[in-house]
Formats: C-alpha cells, structure tokens, sequence
C-alpha cells in the first residue's frame, strides 16, 4: 500500500526543499527544467534573503517563497500558491519592479541592472483561457519582437499538468510538486537522480 507524503506544494515544504543551500543542486535541477538560461548560470546559485526591501515606509513589504541569484547575478524568484485570487497578478508585477529597482542607487550607471525572472507555481488554474501548463511571458511586441530580456515571467500550473508525461524534465518536476504519493515519487526518482534526491528530502521530511 503507498504511502503519502507532506504535500510539496505547500509553500512551508517547498522552501524547506528548494530553499535550504543544502540542496542547491536539487534547485538547480529544477531551475534548468523551467528557464532557457545556460547551464553555467546554476553552478554557483545564492539562495539570498527573501525580503524585498522597501524604499519607503509607505511601500508593501513582500516575503517570496524563494529568491536566487545566478552565477551572473540574475535574480529568481520562485512562488508557490496553493490558491489563485485576483492581488496574484498585481503583486508579481510589484515584487518583479521591486526587484529591480533594489538592483541600483541614484548615480549608477542603467548596466548595473541584472535580469529578474519569476516563477509562479499554481494550484489552481491561473491563466484560466491558455492551454499547457507552462508559459513564459517576457516584454515582446504582437509580433513577437522581443524589446528587453530583463524581465520574464513564468507560470506553472499544476492543474492543467497532463496525466501523461511529455518527456521533459519539467514535467517531472512539475509531477514532482503535485503529487505526494509514494509510488508517483519512486517512478520519478528512478527517472532523475536529483528528483530521487529531492523525493529523500521529502521522506524524511515526512517522517
């Protein structure tokens, strides 16, 4: 009979998880399912504050699930959110702007700015018209001309993740995050190495 575990989509386990510097390789597999950044960019990851810093005593204060700096000082910000309400658009937009303004102080020069990339994972629908689970949304024209890359947004929807795997890593991951069954997480660990590590984390977690 399997097992259950803690639910990884809670957003306590989920940093116990992704966010302890014991298992930043654990990140960085997950990290490289998700974003077309090199490979080179997760060999150094810094799991930093979480704090976004306010400017002013009248700025909201912001607490993220977990928030990395690359091995080029890109900022990632990975939330996780178990329900969808309507401040999660607003608030991702705020938190991504507080991010960058955060990066310079008044003299700097612009390229001091790195880019910031946030990954928001649902479990509930988000973009509730768009087919897939996965999306990425960067500043681009109806064209599709791309105007910057220093911001990009990802989403992650665990409802709309298929019963049927397409063969990516980030479908393993993503199966990773939703399910907490014990049968569901031997297959997947005996496809991944590092999803084998982080399903260890988890077990002991649970017990």
């Amino acid at each position: 009979m399997s097992q259950t575990y803690l639910p990884v989509k809670d957003d306590f386990v989920f940093k116990l998880i992704f966010g302890d510097r014991r298992n930043a390789d654990i990140l960085a597999g997950f990290l490289g399912s998700i974003l077309d950044i090199p490979i080179d960019e997760y060999k150094n990851l810094e799991i930093i504050d979480p704090h976004v810093k306010k400017e002013s005593k009248d700025d909201k204060y912001g607490i993220l699930d977990v928030k990395i700096h690359t091995t080029s000082g890109s900022i990632v910000h990975v939330e996780i959110q178990v329900r969808v309400t309507s401040e999660l658009t607003p608030r991702t937009v705020y938190s991504q702007s507080k991010l960058i303004t955060e990066q310079i102080s008044s003299g700097q020069d612009w390229d001091v700015i790195k880019r910031v990339i946030s990954i928001i994972i649902t479990d509930e629908d988000f973009l509730p018209d768009a087919k897939g689970y996965h999306h990425q949304f960067r500043y681009r024209t109806i064209e599709g001309i791309e105007f910057a890359d220093l911001v990009e947004i990802n989403t992650l929807e665990l409802r709309k993740l298929p019963s049927i795997t397409d063969d990516t890593d980030l479908w393993d991951w993503t199966k990773f995050i939703k399910s907490n069954d014990e049968e569901e997480m031997d297959m997947l660990a005996e496809k991944s190495p590092l999803i084998g590590r982080a399903v260890g984390v988890l077990k002991k977690l649970s017990a």
